[in-house]
């Protein structure tokens, strides 16, 4: 027998909003771990608010939404927004009930501006860390460093010669500019948009764009990233953000290792390395202008030199997850400290999926 095709409007539910969600949902373990670092940081949080005044979208619920506008791809704030009002997914997750209003988008953004200035990105990577230290997931031993280029959210019409006076009034949003043949480079031109962004490529056969410089320090055991660096690109941003992210770990007594491409195979990045006692273990290059490199056989005949050559393709995971998943193929921020931070973010967002992965596996509990 057909069934009706009626359009009942029901006025009330009496199904509970915990009990829509199935028991074996991916995002019920994220809840499960997310939770007890947000009660953790609760100290944290209240250092950031004032005692009286109107209450604001509460920071535990602003970094759970964040949180799944990083795991569903969700391009902007205004559609997270959109989603938070009609999914009960998202309303479940974030812990908004099924009559609560949803915040307007421009409220929702200038709310997360006071977590930057709280440093709470970094704060909840530690406390990730922390929940896969104690289940035995790091080895604070064997790391692995790379960096890798991102598109900043800014155009090349707005590289524009540094002494040059702003265009005229009048032109519009989007004037017109024609600078082919024109001589561009970084000591001579910067963009108005985006000043801390530089021009870069890859490689020498690839485009120029105007990008960031983020790096990534990963543990070996288990390919979590351990902590993140993000600067403007130059030729040795790649060293120096390996040195400043290695000074980061405590101090230990037995010596470290740390396992790097060919980028890094430069004398002065070798011996800085050394001097924090960490044996570098990094990819030779040598090519036709450069037959030696910085290493020899003391460090590359040891079996874990090759162990750590291995392990260090885990970080292209995490980079290409953040790219791809996390939306850091195209940064949708400007300026250091707000991209710096959506970064952190995004790895610590890898790291509770790579924990949820572990303990689905039963590697841990």
């Amino acid at each position: 027998m057909r069934g009706d095709d009626t359009q009942p409007a029901a006025l009330f539910s009496y199904v509970q909003l915990e009990d829509r969600i199935p028991a074996d949902h991916p995002l019920r373990m994220i809840r499960t771990l997310i939770d007890p670092m947000l009660v953790a940081l609760s100290p944290r949080f209240a250092a950031l608010y004032a005692k009286q005044g109107r209450p604001s979208i509460a920071p535990e619920k602003l970094l759970r939404a964040l949180l799944l506008q990083v795991l569903y791809t969700i391009r902007s704030e205004r559609q997270l927004m959109e989603q938070l009002h009609y999914n009960l997914l998202f309303r479940w997750f974030v812990g908004l009930g099924l009559d609560d209003p949803v915040w307007v988008p421009t409220v929702f953004t200038k709310n997360r501006e006071r977590l930057l200035a709280g440093d709470i990105a970094d704060a909840l990577l530690q406390e990730v860390l922390h929940a896969a230290q104690t289940r035995g997931l790091l080895s604070n031993e064997h790391f692995t460093v790379d960096g890798t280029l991102l598109d900043a959210w800014a155009s090349h019409k707005s590289f524009r010669p540094k002494d040059e006076p702003p265009p005229p009034d009048g032109l519009g949003r989007n004037p017109s500019r024609d600078f082919r043949g024109e001589q561009r480079s970084n000591a001579t031109h910067a963009s108005t948009t985006d000043p801390d962004a530089r021009l870069a490529r890859k490689s020498n056969h690839g485009a120029a764009r105007l990008s960031y410089q983020a790096s990534v320090l990963m543990d070996n055991r288990h390919g979590l990233i351990v902590a993140t660096d993000v600067r403007s690109p130059s030729y040795h941003a790649e060293g120096e953000a390996a040195i400043e992210l290695l000074a980061t770990l405590p101090p230990r007594q037995q010596r470290r290792t740390l396992g790097a491409d060919k980028g890094y195979d430069h004398a002065a990045v070798i011996t800085a390395i050394r001097a924090l006692h960490v044996t570098p273990h990094v990819a030779p290059n040598i090519h036709a202008t450069k037959p030696t490199s910085a290493l020899d056989t003391r460090t590359t005949r040891h079996p874990g030199y090759q162990r750590s050559q291995r392990k260090r393709k885990l970080v292209e995971q995490g980079f290409g997850w953040s790219k791809t998943i996390g939306l850091l193929r195209q940064l949708r921020h400007r300026g250091r400290e707000r991209v710096a931070w959506i970064v952190s973010f995004t790895h610590t967002v890898y790291n509770l999926v790579r924990l949820r992965t572990l303990i689905g596996l039963g590697v841990c509990r």
